[in-house]
């Protein structure tokens, strides 16, 4: 049995594969603050996700900066209290299989190259905006460079002062911040969604010319109905590229809110 976990800033997935070909239904419950918490909930929901069968392999997606030896997470981000913990070991010892660690957006964007909106080029951009931000290159089918997280969202979009982040602007996280509400309360005419498709298609831009994808897939829940339209993200960013003379195709993610579990699943598989 192989164990496919995704750590989000506000949700965690867990689901058992047989096969490393799909996995079951997953296991999702609120992502604990407290590091203790946390492994207690994952290993028990991945003890129920293999029916009783011994565990041979264990993919786990984690936000933020994942060490150089993938066993732990190298900063805070939105669940700082898992910092430096030793999150691999812990779940190896409770569930007797080999762990290994990749950043939650990699896996993700993996996910859909593999199986999702990636599926038939080359090279793929993959960018997240859900509780914070973040972004992948999948070249081939593969992670590029995974021995290091890409964090796009730490990106500057202003030089003013303050300097303004990319998350900062468009963050589910600071849109809760700006406006005291859950973004999903804003309701999908409100005024905000058209700012934020610019400053994402900036952000998008910007990625762009460092990673020269064929194809931008953008996911994660301020892409939701209630969110950030995609079209008009390729709408601004049409009107604002210089450097090519078409934009890359500009898609929706295809895997939806288990597209880390599928990316897990298929990082297993190379590894194996």
């Amino acid at each position: 049995m192989y164990i496919v976990v995704d750590i989000g800033g506000t949700k965690t997935r867990v689901a058992g594969s047989a096969d490393l070909e799909a996995f079951g239904e997953p296991m999702i419950f609120d992502t604990p603050q407290k590091y203790d918490e946390g492994i207690a909930a994952i290993v028990e929901a991945a003890r129920t996700c293999s029916m009783g069968s011994s565990v041979e392999l264990i993919s786990i997606g984690a936000p933020g900066v994942i060490a150089p030896d993938h066993r732990s997470l190298a900063t805070k981000g939105n669940i700082p209290d898992w910092k430096d913990k030793p999150l691999a070991a812990e779940i190896e010892s409770a569930l007797g299989g080999k762990a290994y660690m990749e950043n939650d957006t990699a896996l993700c964007g993996l996910g859909e190259a593999l199986y999702g909106a990636g599926k038939g080029v080359d090279t793929i951009m993959y960018m997240t905006v859900s509780t914070g931000v973040g972004g992948v290159r999948i070249v081939h089918g593969h992670i590029d460079s995974p021995e290091r997280s890409a964090e796009i969202g730490y990106q500057y979009l202003s030089i003013g002062d303050p300097l303004q982040r990319f998350s900062d602007l468009v963050s589910g996280k600071a849109i809760q911040k700006r406006f005291g509400v859950h973004p999903k309360e804003l309701g999908k005419d409100h005024a905000v969604w058209e700012e934020l498709a610019r400053h994402t298609a900036i952000g998008v831009h910007n990625s762009i010319l460092h990673w020269s994808p064929d194809r931008v897939v953008l996911g994660g829940s301020m892409f939701n109905e209630i969110g950030i339209p995609v079209e008009r993200v390729k709408f601004h960013l049409q009107g604002i590229m210089r450097a090519f003379r078409a934009i890359p195709e500009i898609v929706h993610s295809q895997l939806g809110d288990v597209g880390g579990l599928w990316g897990g699943m298929a990082r297993l598989k190379q590894l194996k």
